[in-house]
């Protein structure tokens, strides 16, 4: 071999001629790929979200009735959203029924949450289950059942209380007492998902912590305030948000058991954007409610957002 032939350059060959890929071609197939993959999904959320989405948003600037071509009228159906009187109250009492059906189901969740986390308890994970039913339930059909439950002649819950000599009466059409009916039958309903949740957060606390404050003579009601409430922070924020969120949303058990009566006590704002839309045909009005709805409801998602994203800076940090 000469020293002409040692000096002589290699041919550089291109990738295409190793196999037939080039990092380029893989690139490209990999997202073809993952597009193929995600397709299916975003046509259906396109279709039943994101177009119904932007056609309430054009609905809400016009008269839309489901008849004739509705004529723009600006903001007109956002300044009534703020001024109608039977709005305004149906606003008051969305208000009334969060204020009731989150602290409730809270409490009534971290109870039993606690409890059942008790290694003391026997047969937890019947307990747990039996619990949770509830939820597994529709909140239509768990009216149902509790409208005939409460229902002042044939009712169960009335008969079983006059044994012992208790009246309560048509709670459903008595005004002061017909949003807390349906505000109990939603935490019946729900306790059991937001008691998971919790049993979830309260399984995540190292054992080590209950030991150490028991070592330094905590009691129980010290114990849960100083390790067990504070290491339940971010669970306890999550519930809060979906609780409300939930509360602003209330409709099925409202819609059977009360109708939004008596006397609208019982409206909310998801009512009132059934009565607007489908009653009164005023899409335009119910497209304006929804939106202000989802602003709010946005707001809550924001809070929760910035709040996690704090608490994991802190621990990062």
């Amino acid at each position: 071999m000469t020293t002409q032939n040692l000096a002589r350059p290699r041919r550089y060959r291109p990738p295409a001629q190793l196999g037939g890929r080039t990092p380029l071609n893989g690139t490209f197939k990999r997202r073809a790929t993952i597009v193929g993959f995600l397709a299916p999904a975003l046509i259906i959320l396109g279709a039943f979200v994101a177009w119904p989405m932007i056609s309430a948003l054009q609905l809400s600037f016009t008269d839309a009735s489901g008849f004739g071509t509705p004529e723009f009228v600006g903001l007109d159906n956002y300044v009534r959203v703020f001024t109608d009187s039977e709005i305004l109250q149906s606003m008051g009492n969305t208000a009334l029924y969060a204020v009731l059906f989150t602290p409730t189901a809270i409490v009534v969740a971290l109870v039993l949450a606690l409890v059942i986390n008790s290694p003391r308890l026997p047969f937890r994970g019947f307990f747990r289950s039996t619990l949770f039913l509830p939820f597994i339930v529709s909140l239509a059909v768990a009216a149902f059942a509790w409208s005939y439950l409460l229902d002042p002649q044939i009712g169960l819950l009335n008969y079983w209380l006059q044994a012992v000599g208790i009246r309560i009466g048509n709670v459903l059409q008595d005004p002061a007492l017909a949003m807390p009916t349906v505000v109990a039958v939603a935490v019946w309903k729900s306790f059991g998902f937001y008691m998971v949740i919790f049993l979830a957060g309260l399984q995540e606390i190292p054992t080590s912590l209950y030991e150490a404050a028991q070592l330094d003579g905590a009691n129980g009601w010290k114990r849960f305030t100083n390790v067990t409430f504070p290491m339940l922070s971010n669970t306890m924020a999550f519930v809060v948000i979906v609780a409300l969120i939930a509360a602003l949303q209330a409709f099925d058990q409202i819609y059977v058991l009360t109708g939004g009566g008596p006397y609208r006590s019982t409206e909310t704002i998801v009512m009132q954007i059934y009565q607007s839309g489908f009653k009164d045909l005023d899409l335009g009005f119910a497209s304006a409610l929804s939106y202000v709805l989802l602003i709010v409801t946005l707001l809550l998602s924001l809070v929760q957002f910035l709040f996690f994203g704090r608490r994991s800076k802190d621990i990062n940090s």
